[in-house]
């Protein structure tokens, strides 16, 4: 008896999905609009291969032992490989590799797709493609300010209104400062503290003190090693986190010299902004950004309405872009300062919040369809298909091995706005029927042959060929 061969899967691993074409050209106006925004504002335009070595990828990796934790990688010979997490940790690599041939400040933005090896959710997948705007070579807080002002008109030119999101601004300097004024000094128990304070709009103010104590179990079982830090520390982290403002941070008792730096630097930003007249921003102290490598002011561009999941719920979306400053980030390839800045959007998950909102009204570039009722005819209709072609209207001849009703089904099903019938009768004379599938609404179902379809009038016109490519553009 022979064995049953089994099947290879047909479903894709979770957090990664297939896209269709309203999707991406969809997306495609996106890039439109954010290359014309970066064009503006004078960024250089760059492209980093895929693949990195793992270890340049950068210490946000949390064991030697384990380089696959958190990215996809595979071993090559000697050396660990990764698909890239982000954009920033290449742009690193590729400063310091061009380091003396780079104008400073040297502004760049990129789109590519990254990879993230965590547990997807909507709207949070493990390939998306990415965009990333960064001054590198300036400690100059001007530039901090720049960005969240760029950031604000990406997403409008994208489809947000102002009210629809705002930028909020923190500095991790603050955290980090805080923590060691409570000898918070163990960078494993610090990182675990930072992490703790980033999930505040997941978890909840309740659940970042679990997260900062022995821990949290989520709703499905998973449990996360806490910080283990004493009651006071975690109270004291509360306060900070609950501040509203610059007034209420000031007021925190932390004499700590990195936390009064924070406070010092996030004024003068607040400053520039009024050089841009720019006002969609919030200062929010639970903004840690989950990445190491930030050093200094960090800003996050958050969604103000709800969006549905897979089950139709209403959930908060949260974070849609961020950044901050990563001054030692280039430092780890070459031994010399060159502090940075730099901002990144997501545009996967801002394509599922905008998705929602149905403000795109794109007209899918459907062909018209030339049927084929006889291939003694086939001269005749590539003679249409290569006139519509040469006037550059999409058109196709059907390809299939239907009769009639199927080929009309198969218009129907492609959106096609037009299909081009041509029998014995218009061969001979040299004419061409033309039916509109958006009046003709009737197909599919009633018409059974093509003395049916002569019948049905109201949406379909017979003319010489000469009169084809006026006809369709009308």
């Amino acid at each position: 008896m022979n064995k049953k061969i089994s099947k290879p899967p047909v479903d894709l691993p979770g957090g990664f999905i297939d896209r269709k074409e309203k999707e991406l050209v969809i997306r495609d106006f996106l890039i439109k609009q954010i290359k014309e925004v970066m064009t503006m504002y004078g960024f250089e335009f760059l492209e980093t291969p895929s693949f990195e070595y793992t270890e340049s990828l950068g210490k946000f990796l949390p064991d030697k032992d384990r380089p696959s934790e958190g990215v996809f990688s595979f071993e090559d010979g000697k050396k660990w490989l990764s698909l890239r997490y982000d954009l920033t940790a290449p742009l690193a690599r590729f400063t310091a590799k061009n380091f003396d041939n780079l104008s400073r400040p040297f502004k760049r933005y990129q789109l590519g797709t990254v990879w993230r090896n965590e547990k997807p959710g909507p709207g949070r997948f493990r390939e998306f493609l990415q965009f990333d705007a960064d001054y590198v070579g300036t400690n100059n807080l001007l530039a901090d300010s720049e960005l969240c002002v760029l950031m604000t008109e990406i997403l409008e030119k994208c489809g947000l209104a102002n009210n629809e999101f705002n930028i909020k601004i923190s500095n991790r300097k603050l955290s980090k400062g805080l923590l060691e004024d409570l000898e918070i000094i163990d960078q494993e128990q610090q990182s675990t503290s930072l992490r703790a304070i980033d999930k505040l709009d997941r978890v909840g103010i309740d659940g970042v003190k679990l997260l900062l104590g022995k821990g949290r179990k989520d709703k499905s079982g998973d449990f996360t090693e806490g910080a283990k830090l004493q009651d006071k520390q975690i109270s004291k982290i509360i306060e900070f986190l609950n501040s509203k403002g610059l007034d209420q941070l000031e007021r925190i008792d932390c004499k700590n010299q990195l936390f009064q730096e924070g406070i010092s630097e996030l004024k003068q930003i607040i400053k520039n902004f009024k050089f841009f007249k720019f006002n969609n921003y919030k200062i929010d102290p639970a903004v840690v950004r989950g990445l190491e490598y930030y050093t200094g002011p960090i800003f996050e561009a958050e969604l103000t309405f709800k969006v549905k999941n897979e089950k139709g719920l209403d959930i908060e979306f949260g974070s849609i872009g961020g950044g901050g400053r990563y001054d030692d980030l280039v430092k780890r390839f070459k031994n010399q300062d060159c502090p940075a800045v730099g901002i990144s959007i997501g545009l996967d998950r801002l394509l599922y919040a905008l998705s929602q909102k149905n403000i795109f009204n794109f007209d899918q570039k459907c062909p018209v369809l030339i049927c084929v009722l006889d291939n003694k005819f086939m001269d005749y209709y590539f003679k249409i298909l290569n006139s519509l072609r040469s006037n550059n209207i999409n058109s196709e001849i059907y390809s299939g091995s239907s009769n009639f009703k199927a080929q009309l089904k198969y218009a129907d099903k492609r959106g096609c706005k037009y299909v081009i019938i041509c029998g014995e009768d218009e061969v001979s004379k040299e004419l061409v029927t033309l039916k509109n599938l958006v009046i003709g609404s009737e197909i599919s179902e009633d018409i059974e042959s093509r003395e049916d379809w002569k019948k049905s009038k109201d949406a379909q016109k017979t003319f010489a060929f000469s009169d084809l490519i006026k006809e369709i553009k009308k």
